[in-house]
């Protein structure tokens, strides 16, 4: 059993699920061509307004089947114990509950290994018993084991960070108790200015380091997952999982980036019954509908091409794209001939779409039709009709094998004028309510439509958190950190944003589980109708949560307990006196009895329907906690109800948005759902698998990048002037406190940025007065300045070690925090506080995608934008203070370079952090842009009005003057 243990892979990604070969499965249903939105016929019971063909008929999910260990119980079993005079009673196992339980298990096994015999027609002749121990029993074993375990950070690395962590802040309380102590006299206001600025920023420090105090890793078990789940010969037991794109403008999101998350999806290591993909256009556009029909037809051949030989990426932009020898671990014969012909059919596919992109430039000025002559129904973006379309799924359609594909939708929920409609977050209730009537997998996967599966067992691994028996049912998501493609070495603007996801989320890991991030996030499907946790029973041999059994009686709880258990016995005993004068009346009682469960029951469907709307078929989706449809339900009547639950009032007088689903109120509705999800007591698992499970498309040029993080703050704000903000809500519930601290940081965060900016200013303003913030520093100043210094940097160095996090990386994320700050923080708060205070609503656009336009061609793109202006400032009257305070030097002489040390140190500083701001604006290295010879007079102006008021080579008492013996007098 030792040895067999030691064989089976631990957290690989082996394929060891067990699954028949596809061709095996039904092929009964004839194969047909792809139908479009109006095309072919329409069933007699659908409306024809609705434009919607094809509803597939889904599996249920059918009862989990527990592992079968078999072993014959006629073959003696020889004990070897290593010390062969010890009592067994000894070691606690003698107890006759531990001997009864014993025994009942092995009648349970010798009545299992009865049906085995049986089954395999053996009749007890030729069955080999010692095999069936040796080989079967120790796999039946590990796939008992649990699916994933946590991973501490080794104590040599954690505890000297917490002892910085407590070390620094005594060092800030000797900071701040020198700073409150020692004002500068002749620079009173700029002194109280730094230190209010100071103070702020070390809240902020507390709020953000403290989350991080306990981290943790995971690691994650697939062959125990398909031990247990996916038995050979029967089918898999795996939960259903609905997968969500959403994508909003075709022009900004190019189709080609979409069809390759899609393709990836499709072509994902699942089971195909157990998988069906949502893409919501929420922009209703034809091209979108177009590309994703092209889509659908290149996928019957190319997900069987990745499933035959086992490639990654399943995206076939990026695995073609690969600078790899792709010939490494592949025997396969055909391979070579077949990958080929593969990469010619998606060149050819890449032609369509880009036609097909080509075409859409120019609208024609009655709008788009289809090739049944009918007008496309989403030509008025703002004003359009429920469009579903099912393009693969239980409508005949196979790959080019004959195996079956996974269901792939398309969505566009109606809008009319005077609804909201809440964005993204809107789209992805829709999406809800539409995969609950369809197929109502408990499991649900949102993807951006740039972010595709970059590894095929991403689903599994989800699944070795979600589907474990015990700690499992209290997990509401499972989030992927973000990686990137297409973003240079040095990482200019920060846009991996490594030391988020490999420092902050494993320190949240460690609590109550991270933050929701917008994409890569499995969700369970009941959490997100805002039900609670569900509630873990108490340990035995405790009777309160204060203090041991043994030791309750010093405590209340114990007196109370005491108390209930009198109280309750004395209650039984009237009971029982009063139970022979009820039993006459028991005829009566019976009939209000089931008066009152009718009504009881109209109550609680009343109660469903106000917080799910009206959908009967969608109410009773809600209940079961394993998904699925009902087996009789007609397609017809299924369909009518998807058209319904997208309708633009269906959200109305209910708690969608409010309990229920994605929470409105925010752009970043993806911190309030998490949040909401936290009070209601669940927890949140942090997963990083050795290959990224997904990657996208980044925003890498200065301007784009400041526009995604002006949305991330601006988002931000609005919840902290919400009533959902956490400094106030979601108390008594199941949030806990350090948890509360992080969701506290990532709204207060955009404040910051206006201590940010007038931090930055002094240090221009104390060279060019001549003043400073800080005294004539003693020895002791001295010693705490050092000390503080030395703890920021041994807690960051300490970070970037157990997080496994670059000192590049840490630099560029410390660099465009400032950046960010004293940018799109700043507008960020602005815009929010007009918005919720004066009603002004602003906009913000859709982050554009990278293109294939060569590599990083679009990291000097420049892109003038008001968000420049705030930094741009800075970099100037900062180099001027530089240049005036160094005039000063050389004319006051020797003593006034002592005092300039330290402003020029405050001045470097605030430089050193925008220089990535500074090279943006330079753009490519073999041309000046415009902007930058406009900005260099601009300076060159500044630089000269200031040498001339200041005249640095003039004595201060004024010029010399001697007298020449003239007499002008006369």
């Amino acid at each position: 059993m030792l040895n067999a243990r030691l064989n089976t892979g631990r957290g690989t990604h082996q394929n060891a699920s067990g699954m028949p070969a596809s061709s095996e499965l039904d092929s009964s249903l004839p194969s047909s061509q792809i139908p479009l939105l109006t095309y072919g016929e329409e069933d007699s019971e659908i409306s024809a307004d609705h434009h919607a063909l094809i509803v597939p008929q889904f599996m249920g999910n059918g009862n989990r089947i527990h592992p079968m260990p078999c072993s014959d119980p006629s073959v003696p079993l020889q004990p070897r114990p290593m010390v062969p005079k010890k009592d067994i009673a000894v070691y606690g196992y003698g107890s006759v509950a531990w001997k009864d339980r014993m025994e009942e298990w092995k009648k349970r096994q010798n009545d299992k290994l009865q049906v085995v015999k049986h089954e395999g027609g053996n009749d007890g002749g030729n069955f080999d018993g010692k095999e069936l121990d040796d080989a079967d029993l120790p796999m039946m074993d590990e796939g008992r084991q649990p699916l994933s375990r946590k991973l501490p950070i080794p104590s040599s690395k954690i505890n000297p960070y917490r002892m910085i962590i407590i070390l620094r802040l005594a060092i800030l309380g000797l900071f701040f108790h020198y700073r409150l102590l020692h004002p500068v006299r002749d620079a009173y206001g700029l002194w109280l200015t730094s230190v209010i600025c100071e103070i702020w920023f070390a809240v902020s420090w507390i709020l953000d380091q403290f989350p991080k105090w306990c981290p943790i890793e995971r690691e994650t078990y697939l062959d125990r997952l398909s031990l247990r789940y996916e038995k050979e010969g029967k089918p898999s037991e795996l939960a259903s999982v609905d997968i969500f794109v959403s994508t909003v403008d075709p022009m900004k999101e190019p189709p080609l980036i979409t069809a390759n998350t899609v393709l990836s999806i499709l072509a994902v290591d699942y089971p195909v019954d157990k998988v069906a993909c949502y893409v919501s256009d929420d922009g209703a556009a034809m091209l979108t509908f177009e590309a994703l029909s092209e889509t659908a037809e290149f996928a019957r051949k190319w997900v069987p091409f990745c499933k035959k030989f086992n490639i990654e990426p399943r995206a076939p932009e990026w695995y073609f794209s690969q600078k790899i020898d792709y010939l490494r671990n592949k025997v396969h014969p055909a391979f070579v001939r077949e990958r080929r012909a593969m990469k010619r059919e998606y060149e050819e596919f890449k032609v369509q779409i880009n036609g097909l992109v080509a075409t859409a430039q120019k609208v024609p000025e009655d709008g788009w039709t289809m090739q049944d002559g009918t007008p496309w129904p989403g030509n008025n973006v703002r004003d359009h009709p429920g469009m579903i379309q099912v393009f693969l799924g239980d409508n005949g359609v196979r790959d080019v094998e004959g195996n079956e594909l996974p269901s792939l939708v398309y969505v566009s929920r109606e809008k009319r004028p005077g609804f909201e409609h809440h964005k993204k977050a809107g789209a992805m209730n829709a999406l809800i309510r539409v995969s609950a009537v369809l197929s109502n997998a408990p499991y649900l996967l949102n993807v951006d439509c740039d972010h595709y599966i970059n590894n095929s067992k991403a689903l599994r691994e989800a699944m070795c958190f979600m589907m474990e028996p015990t700690s499992g049912k209290k997990v509401c998501y499972v989030q992927f950190p973000q990686r990137f493609d297409g973003i240079d070495r040095h990482d200019r603007y920060s846009n991996r944003n490594v030391v988020f996801f490999d420092i902050n989320m494993k320190g949240l890991d460690g609590i109550q589980g991270p933050i929701y991030v917008g994409t890569g996030c499995v969700f369970r499907r009941q959490a997100l109708y805002g039900f609670d946790a569900p509630v873990t029973k108490k340990p035995p041999g405790k009777t309160c949560n204060c203090l041991p059994k043994w030791c309750c009686f010093l405590c209340c709880c114990s007196r109370k307990n005491k108390k209930q258990k009198q109280k309750k016995e004395k209650t039984k005993k009237s009971k029982q006196r009063e139970a022979s004068k009820q039993i006459h009346a028991l005829e009566n009682i019976e009939g209000a009895i089931s008066e009152s469960n009718s009504q009881s029951s109209v109550t609680s469907q009343m109660k469903l329907e106000k917080k799910f709307g009206q959908s009967p078929v969608f109410v009773a989706s809600t209940l079961p906690e394993d998904g699925g449809v009902p087996q009789n339900a007609s397609p017809a009547s299924l369909l009518r109800e998807a058209i319904q639950v997208i309708s633009c009032g269906y959200e109305d007088k209910t708690e969608w948005g409010k309990e229920v689903g994605w929470i409105y109120g925010s752009v970043t509705e993806d911190i309030l759902t998490g949040f909401k999800m936290h009070c209601h007591g669940w927890r949140s698992v942090y997963c990083i698998p050795k290959r990224p499970a997904f990657k996208g498309s980044a925003p890498i040029n200065l301007s784009d990048r400041l526009h995604q993080v002006l949305r991330w703050a601006l988002g931000s704000v609005e919840i902290f002037l919400s009533r959902h903000c956490p400094i106030w809500y979601g108390y008594g519930g199941g949030l806990k406190w350090l948890e509360r601290f992080s969701y506290i940081n990532s709204v207060v965060y955009p404040w910051t940025s206006i201590p940010l900016l007038v931090y930055c200013t002094l240090p221009a303003i104390c060279l060019l007065t001549g003043k400073f913030i800080v005294p004539e520093i003693s020895n002791y100043a001295s010693l705490v300045f050092m000390g503080l210094f030395i703890s920021i940097a041994a807690t960051g160095i300490l970070e970037m070690q157990w997080g496994g996090v670059g000192i590049d990386d840490w630099w560029r994320n410390e660099q465009f925090w400032v950046i960010g700050g004293v940018s799109s923080h700043l507008f960020a708060l602005f815009q929010g506080l007009l918005k919720v205070l004066a009603g002004v609503s602003t906009s913000f656009t859709v982050t554009s995608k990278a293109a294939d336009d060569g590599e990083f061609s679009e990291l000097y793109l420049f892109k003038w934008t008001s968000l420049l202006i705030p930094p741009t400032t800075l970099l100037i009257i900062n180099i001027v203070g530089v240049v005036v305070g160094i005039s000063d030097a050389i004319n006051n002489g020797y003593d006034s370079w002592g005092p300039l040390f330290g402003r020029l140190f405050f001045a470097f500083w605030v430089i050193i952090h925008l220089y990535p701001f500074l090279k943006g604006l330079l753009g490519k290295q073999d041309r000046m842009p415009t902007i930058i010879l406009v900005w260099s007079i601009l300076l060159a102006s500044i630089l000269t009005l200031m040498w001339v008021r200041i005249n640095p080579f003039v004595s201060k008492d004024g010029p010399v003057l001697e007298i020449c013996g003239l007499n002008c007098d006369d």
